[in-house]
């Protein structure tokens, strides 16, 4: 490893200083950005046992890091072909850097008020799909779906400005109307 090599521990430590002194969530997505695509384009954080995935869940979540309070949750997302996940939130910022191969996220309008528990009208809106480096900043309140449409596990780097079984996250079924928590395994 040479000594300018931008690695997982020099990325966390900027994370910190960035988050720490950010204006707003909107700067802070740009800064974070272009350190997220560099420790990603390194790989020296990258094992092989972060290909595996649960085969009911359709993906696996491998923790790189979490803070002691929650905060700055950095996470690998395994995608088994074909499969991903529903509709969903984070009740946080995110940021995701495509890893290898490519995931199509669906982008979701809620169209009610929120006011009914275990209720909710989506919209679906837009779409974009991540390759290799690529980044995909999403600001809190964004809601988003995930398929993996390769014939290969596809992996993308995963970072939020806190652990997502810590937050209100949620998960929707647009068909039946439905809102739910949404909890992950994070190993």
């Amino acid at each position: 490893m040479s000594i300018d090599s931008y690695t997982l521990e020099r990325f966390i430590d900027d994370l910190r200083r960035l988050a720490a002194s950010a204006v707003d969530e909107a700067s802070l997505l740009g800064q974070i950005a272009p350190l997220a695509q560099r420790v990603v384009a390194e790989r020296g954080w990258l094992r092989a046992d972060m290909y595996r995935a649960d085969p009911q869940l359709g993906f696996g979540t491998s923790l790189l890091h979490v803070e002691a309070d929650q905060s700055l949750f950095v996470v690998v997302d395994s995608w088994l072909p074909g499969r991903g996940v529903p509709p969903h939130d984070h009740d946080t910022w995110a940021l995701v850097v495509g890893v290898e191969g490519s995931e199509r996220n669906i982008f979701w309008q809620r169209l009610d008020d929120a006011t009914r528990p275990g209720y909710a009208e989506l919209q679906r809106m837009d779409e974009q799909c991540i390759a290799p480096g690529q980044v995909l900043a999403m600001p809190s309140g964004s809601i988003h779906s995930v398929i993996n449409e390769t014939p290969h596990t596809s992996l993308s780097f995963h970072v939020y400005g806190r652990h997502l079984n810590h937050t209100a996250r949620r998960q929707f079924d647009p068909e039946h109307h439905r809102e739910l928590p949404f909890i992950i395994d994070a190993r």
